[in-house]
């Protein structure tokens, strides 16, 4: 389930801002890792799984800043990691990226790769990807939870699973029309 919601949150996002691609990286704070948990478009048939440094490239900038950010020109900015983006097989030229937040945490990152040129740099459309990522965090937390006592990631009751699941895929069609 949990899978299935993060599939449906990058392949929304890419449609909404008529992207090449999109991607949601999960932070492992253990590893000090972000991690490809799902991807559409460019690079979905293998990055899924691949894992990189927490603090590197944009998606790491965003990740320890906890802050959204849009490039238009990635290779003028400082944070963006070419060689990395070379590793992934598809060097963008711009980029929106936001933080996935619940409870003050960042859970980790959503990114939509080369979006049409009308989403760049218009602060509504950032705060519509801002939007639907806080929505996509909130689910992602009602979908797993970290026993404190274990630290072992639990599933909550399959109930709720299904009612997490069933807002999702409200949202997704509402912000599909």
């Amino acid at each position: 389930m949990a899978l299935e919601l993060l599939q449906s949150v990058v392949d929304v996002a890419r449609a909404i801002f008529d992207a090449q691609a999109s991607s949601v990286f999960l932070l492992d704070e253990e590893a000090d890792e972000l991690v490809f948990q799902a991807v559409s478009g460019q690079g979905e048939d293998f990055l899924v799984g691949r894992r990189f440094p927490a603090g590197r490239g944009i998606a790491g900038w965003v990740a320890v800043s906890g802050e959204p950010l849009v490039v238009d020109d990635l290779a003028a900015h400082p944070s963006f990691d070419r060689s990395m983006a070379e590793s992934t097989r598809y060097v963008p030229s711009a980029l929106m990226a936001v933080p996935l937040v619940h409870g003050g945490q960042v859970l980790g990152v959503l990114e939509v790769l080369d979006p049409a040129q009308q989403a760049r740099s218009s602060l509504p459309e950032l705060d519509l990807l801002a939007l639907f990522a806080r929505q996509a965090s909130v689910a992602l937390r009602f979908l797993t939870t970290t026993d404190t006592t274990t630290g072992r990631t639990t599933g909550l009751p399959s109930r709720s699973r299904a009612e997490a699941g069933r807002l999702i895929r409200e949202l997704e069609n509402l912000l599909l029309g």
